[in-house]
């Protein structure tokens, strides 16, 4: 009904209907107040989606900084660039010289490298164990949620289908995963991130992780209680490349082959 009143329609119908006669100067008027409603409207949308942006604070830039120096200490290098560009350019480096299973690995250093030794064995031993795993992974989504935004971008705690049948509020969905989109490949996505987080939350934290990435519109669904398949069993291992991708780009120029394949990185 919203789109009934919206003013593209409004002036299309005025426009185009054959009974509405107007005077020169009267129908130019017309036609430029129908051009500026539409010009404010494209602006409007743009700026409400600048608005929707998540903005890096303080604390972010620091967790950055510790996150990206951690990774730097696993790849032996460490990029010229700034901030989040730096970031993926170690990504990248961490994937050279390893095959998925050692990447998946060190990245799971990292993430261990991030917390105290003893408040994850405390996590595992005390808070876990609570009513079956759904208090560790509601504490989980939420923190998720709070302190992760500065990698993922926007994202919000929702409910998700549990194993027993019930729903609780224990999933985390990212808008925009801007790690995946800044990366723009789908191995990064699965070796350093997807496998590696299911993993260290499962066995550094006792709860299970199941993590959907969607590489059509870039989200991602966070599933805190939720046992993964097994690696032949789930089909986001076998994802093509991402359009994008620039070492897919130069794969297809240099064998000619403009099919999706798998993404020999993932």
């Amino acid at each position: 009904m919203a789109l009934l009143h919206s003013p593209f329609l409004s002036c299309s119908n005025h426009l185009l209907s054959p009974r509405l006669e107007l005077p020169h100067n009267q129908n130019h008027s017309f036609r430029k107040s129908c051009l500026s409603q539409s010009q404010t409207t494209i602006k409007s949308k743009a700026v409400e989606r600048l608005n929707t942006e998540y903005k890096p604070n303080v604390l972010d830039n620091l967790f950055l900084s510790s996150f990206r120096n951690k990774m730097a200490q696993e790849a032996g290098w460490d990029s010229d660039k700034p901030g989040y560009d730096g970031l993926i350019d170690v990504a990248n480096r961490l994937m050279i010289g390893r095959s998925n299973s050692e990447t998946t690995e060190a990245a799971v250093r990292i993430l261990r490298s991030l917390f105290p030794p003893l408040l994850l064995e405390l996590y595992k031993l005390l808070i876990a164990p609570i009513a079956g795993g759904k208090v560790a992974a509601i504490m989980v989504a939420r923190v998720t949620a709070l302190s992760c935004q500065w990698l993922m971008g926007p994202c919000t705690v929702n409910s998700v289908n549990l194993p027993d049948g019930s729903s609780l509020m224990t999933g985390v969905f990212v808008e925009r995963c801007k790690y995946l989109e800044e990366s723009k490949c789908v191995g990064i996505c699965i070796n350093t991130c997807k496998l590696p987080t299911q993993t260290f939350m499962k066995e550094g934290m006792g709860v299970p992780l199941l993590m959907e990435p969607n590489f059509s519109d870039y989200s991602c669904q966070f599933k805190f209680g939720v046992m993964p398949p097994l690696p032949e069993d789930d089909i986001i291992l076998k994802e093509p490349c991402l359009e994008m991708c620039p070492n897919s780009i130069r794969r297809k120029q240099v064998t000619n082959n403009t099919k999706a394949s798998k993404c020999p990185k993932a």
